[in-house]
């Protein structure tokens, strides 16, 4: 999985794999996701982060078993 942010355009990228896209469903006018053939989650795009996901911090925690 992949994490960026683009500050000049407020834009964060979420990458969960390296599949082709074969579709892209807009949840609202700010977050996009993309899926692809087998209907499987390729990425997510956040328009307006700052807002949309009140992301000014990011942290990462694996949970082991």
């Amino acid at each position: 999985m992949k994490i960026k942010y683009f500050p000049d355009t407020d834009t964060a990228l979420f990458e969960f794999s390296d599949n082709a896209v074969s579709e892209t469903k807009e949840i609202n006018e700010n977050i996009n996701i993309d899926l692809d053939k087998n209907g499987n989650l390729v990425s997510m795009t956040i328009e307006h982060a700052r807002e949309q996901a009140a992301i000014k911090e990011l942290s990462y925690q694996e949970i082991e078993k």
